[in-house]
């Protein structure tokens, strides 16, 4: 199968660079995926679409300011830092004073990112030391700093948004993000991307799905940078997806379970749900099971789903992993056209856009 299969134009002015003004304004594409019908609604006339007895599987992850911007501290020279994992401390690394920690990043400088190079960020409060180089701008760092660094990350830190939103630096643009690009569930930090077919939940949303009879329950996969990673190869099937931590809790597989028993039907809420839950389906003979593990599967045609029955996504990149999930999910020419139909309507392409719900 080719990349191109999977490419459509997409003008550059659909791509929205902020929120809705208000939280729950958001367009939302009805799929039918038995009639091939398509509807054009609000994101608050999910309700409709749902049964009693439904689940609803949403991701609880929660996005850190985890982007930094420092200076190397023998040249002077910009340095920007992406966290990305928290790793343990080397052992024989000497004992600093402090608070210290270790972290995987994504380096962003033209410097060759070269072990015991050193650098300053937050106005000298924190210090980091270059300890191993790897592939593709990614290293491992030991930080050290008299306060501890989540703190630090809350006064200086910059929210990692996709870098198709264009920011300049305007601080109310940077609170804006920082508010927006968070849902109103997030709980366990670790991400540094949004879960961002969640943004569009409110909590009278909620309300109004409880009423109905639709339950939720949460599971945790902390986004990574890979999210936003192309596919570079001319054949689908070469690519290679980055991993990911995940956490399904013994009460999220409970719920699933019930829900199958009770013959309702699950919507994941965006495609890391997805990932997370086909991942644990794949490694138990397609049960749910509490298990932390990390997910690295790539959902493409013709994949079979296992656990999935319904999903709100948002409009995602030509050519990505992402619109061949969906596209595995609804077929291809269903998916192009539908994308061809939203093209039409105007409507908000990727994170702070509008969403499809694929039935």
């Amino acid at each position: 199968m080719l990349t191109s299969d999977f490419n459509f134009e997409l003008p550059e002015e659909l791509i929205a660079q902020e929120p809705p003004v208000e939280r729950g304004d958001s367009r939302m594409l009805v799929l039918h995926r038995a009639t091939a019908k398509i509807e054009h609604r609000m994101v608050g006339d999910i309700v409709e679409y749902l049964n009693p007895g439904d689940l609803m599987v949403l991701n609880n992850t929660k996005v850190f300011p985890a982007r930094l911007k420092g200076r190397w501290a023998d040249t002077c020279g910009a340095l920007e830092l992406l966290l990305l994992q928290p790793l343990p401390l080397p052992a024989d690394e000497p004992a600093i004073a402090g608070e210290v920690c270790c972290w995987r990043c994504l380096s962003g400088s033209g410097r060759k990112m070269r072990p015991g190079l050193e650098a300053l960020f937050a106005d000298n409060l924190l210090q980091a030391r270059i300890i191993q180089r790897h592939e593709e701008g990614i290293c491992t760092v030991l930080f050290s700093s008299r306060l501890p660094l989540m703190e630090i990350l809350d006064q200086h830190g910059l929210t990692p948004v996709p870098p198709y939103i264009h920011r300049s630096g305007d601080q109310r643009q940077t609170q804006l993000d920082r508010e927006r690009y968070q849902t109103i569930y997030a709980r366990e930090t670790g991400a540094v991307a949004a879960p961002t077919a969640g943004l569009h939940f409110t909590d009278e949303l909620f309300a109004a799905l409880d009423r109905r009879g639709v339950s939720r329950e949460y599971l945790t996969l902390h986004v990574g940078p890979g999210t936003f990673k192309p596919v570079k190869s001319a054949v689908v099937e070469e690519h290679r997806m980055d991993s990911e931590r995940y956490v399904v809790s013994p009460e999220c597989a409970a719920a699933v379970d019930a829900c199958r028993a009770r013959g309702g039907r699950l919507l994941c809420v965006g495609s890391t749900t997805v990932r997370t839950l086909e991942s644990v389906a794949a490694r138990h003979s397609g049960r749910i099971v509490a298990e932390s593990s990390e997910s690295a599967i790539f959902i493409y045609p013709p994949y079979q789903f296992q656990a999935v029955d319904m999903m709100l996504t948002n409009f995602h990149l030509p050519q990505s992993s992402l619109i061949m999930m969906i596209a595995a999910l609804a077929g291809r020419e269903l998916v192009l056209a539908a994308y061809a139909a939203a093209l039409r309507e105007r409507y908000r392409f990727f994170s702070y856009g509008d969403c499809m719900l694929i039935l």
